[in-house]
């Protein structure tokens, strides 16, 4: 299977995907609490499975010596040489809440590494997309090729983080430090902040907590924009947890710097 016949499928992992979520967008429906109210809110929709569902039987009939680890169901298969790893709906709390900053992520591994990733947003229609070599958008603007923007420094650089809230009290007060530190940081976006990294738009994220599935469908649109993803101690990002993104290497050695400091 060659790379451009993985892209196609990726896009037709889109294609389904978006058809299985928009109905339920911006309308009354039914919201579960994963932890059962033991612990933070972490919401649930008809949407997410239905569109996790859509993925899978696609990828079954299509591919079925390939994994599967999704969010919503069990895993498939992970010691398979291609897995496919699936966030159905990435901002889960933006899209009950109406607002357009989500996005269904689609990534690809091969022996472990990422290979192929996607954010695709159904309701603006825009995907960005990328292999780690190169990296592209899609959407009502047109079609180009991704780019990361130059930044010398820390103090330059537009920061994002989904909430500051979502740390522990040690990693928050780490962060600060590096909020201190920039020129702007804003709130909130989730996988949409790190598309605006490989677009040119942000230098920098930083965020705790990750899941494999919120990460590695994003490592190849990043990279293959020329951007650098990475835990909080400059190790592979692929397990989730702690993560540095940035567009230009110097402010992510910056970044990791003042955060082992602080």
């Amino acid at each position: 299977m060659s790379a451009v016949d993985f892209e196609a499928f990726v896009h037709e992992l889109a294609d389904v995907s978006g058809r299985a979520i928009l109905p339920f967008f911006r309308t009354a429906l039914g919201v579960e609490d994963k932890t059962r109210g033991a612990a933070a809110f972490d919401p649930v929709t008809a949407a997410d499975r239905a569109a996790e569902q859509a993925m899978r039987s696609l990828i079954r009939r299509s591919f079925p010596g390939h994994g599967i680890r999704g969010e919503e169901y069990e895993d498939e298969h992970l010691d398979a040489e291609f897995v496919w790893v699936l966030d159905p709906i990435d901002g889960t709390k933006s899209f009950i809440a109406g607002m357009p900053a989500w996005g269904t992520l689609i990534g690809l591994t091969r022996h472990g590494a990422p290979c192929w990733g996607m954010m695709h947003q159904p309701f603006i229609r825009e995907r960005f997309y990328g292999n780690g070599e190169i990296a592209r958008y899609r959407g009502p603007a047109g079609e180009r090729r991704l780019m990361v923007r130059p930044c010398e420094s820390l103090a330059d650089a537009l920061l994002f983080t989904t909430s500051p809230l979502l740390m522990g009290e040690a990693d928050r007060a780490r962060f600060v430090t590096v909020e201190k530190t920039v020129r702007l940081s804003r709130y909130g976006g989730d996988c949409y902040g790190y598309c605006m990294v490989a677009a040119g738009h942000v230098d920098l994220i930083i965020e705790t907590n990750l899941q494999d599935h919120d990460i590695v469908p994003l490592i190849p649109v990043i990279e293959g924009a020329g951007g650098i993803v990475t835990d909080w101690e400059g190790n592979p990002a692929t397990g989730g947890g702690r993560v540095v993104v940035a567009g230009d290497r110097r402010v992510h050695e910056q970044a990791l710097e003042t955060l082992a400091r602080g």
